[in-house]
């Protein structure tokens, strides 16, 4: 009954967060400040919130820019700030 109880949760501590977002900075080399959207409702009021957080993303090749729409997955540590790498991009900004 163990093995079943630590099976399940290798499973799903190996399943990783995805998000996607629109890119805000790519000054940085090797590096993409990304925008993440999202709506709630208002715990009292009920009234849509929009909010949103950045974080920052490895990108190997320097191929994302600012305003592309891009998914990112959650990854080890690779800097102070960087826990997040980029895995494509959905749509090139126009």
């Amino acid at each position: 009954m163990s093995d079943v109880t630590t099976e399940t949760t290798a499973a799903d501590r190996g399943r990783r967060k995805v998000r996607t977002g629109v890119v805000v900075s790519d000054a940085m080399d090797k590096t993409i400040v990304v925008r993440i959207d999202r709506q709630m409702r208002h715990p009292l009021y009920g009234k849509t919130v929009r909010r949103s957080s950045k974080l920052q993303a490895h990108d190997e090749t320097n191929d994302a820019h600012v305003g592309d729409t891009v998914r990112v997955v959650e990854t080890r540590p690779l800097s102070k700030s960087k826990r997040w790498r980029l895995v494509e991009i959905v749509e090139r900004a126009k």
